[in-house]
């Protein structure tokens, strides 16, 4: 039987819902006189350098500084991200998109943003916004749409997430992510199939 192949995230051009996938994780956005700003949060240096990277690319200026919780990575005000802040909430609160569908660009930004490495090359997770637990089932059904079928934990640590496990799940999903960023704390926590020894 042949598997559908996924396409990753070196072959599809940069987008500006890729910046989705840092709403899945627990970044913030809001509007402002001049348009909207996206901050986001995170404990280590590759992902902020990461994250700015991607968002320049999406013609997105941010910058990072250094917080008591970690580093912030924040955006000048845009007027392209207005239509992020429409999508993505509703009365005030965080909402996912009810057809919203991550694309290589918004999985990558999501696990660089928040997701970490569970048991290696078993079981990866792509972390939550604790904040907003009532987005949980929206992503784990976003996900599965993208075709990567999770498991939604919510650790006593205060770190939710979705499990990916299994050989097909975590195949879709290195395909999808792409080569890690060239940093070995990143390289030693990115998704990758764990292929079964062969034996003679």
């Amino acid at each position: 039987m042949n598997h559908p192949s996924f396409a990753g995230v070196d072959s599809v051009p940069p987008a500006l819902p890729d910046i989705g996938g840092l709403l899945a994780a627990p970044a913030t956005v809001a509007l402002t006189a001049d348009g909207a700003v996206l901050t986001v949060t995170v404990d280590a240096p590759w992902r902020a350098s990461e994250i700015t990277r991607r968002l320049g690319a999406l013609g997105v200026t941010s910058v990072i500084t250094t917080e008591p919780d970690g580093l912030r990575v924040h955006t000048e005000p845009a007027a392209s991200l207005v239509a992020l802040v429409d999508r993505w909430t509703r009365d005030g609160t965080k909402h996912v998109p009810d057809d919203w569908v991550p694309g290589p660009g918004a999985l990558r930004l999501w696990f660089v943003a928040s997701g970490h490495m569970e048991v290696d090359g078993v079981r990866y997770v792509l972390g939550l916004d604790p904040e907003s637990p009532a987005t949980f089932p929206s992503l784990a059904r976003a996900l599965m749409r993208a075709g990567i079928a999770p498991t939604l934990v919510s650790p006593h640590d205060g770190r939710p997430g979705l499990w990916v496990s299994g050989a097909r799940r975590l195949g879709h999903l290195a395909e999808r992510l792409g080569a890690p960023p060239d940093d070995p704390a990143a390289r030693a926590i990115w998704p990758h199939e764990q292929h079964p020894e062969r034996h003679m």
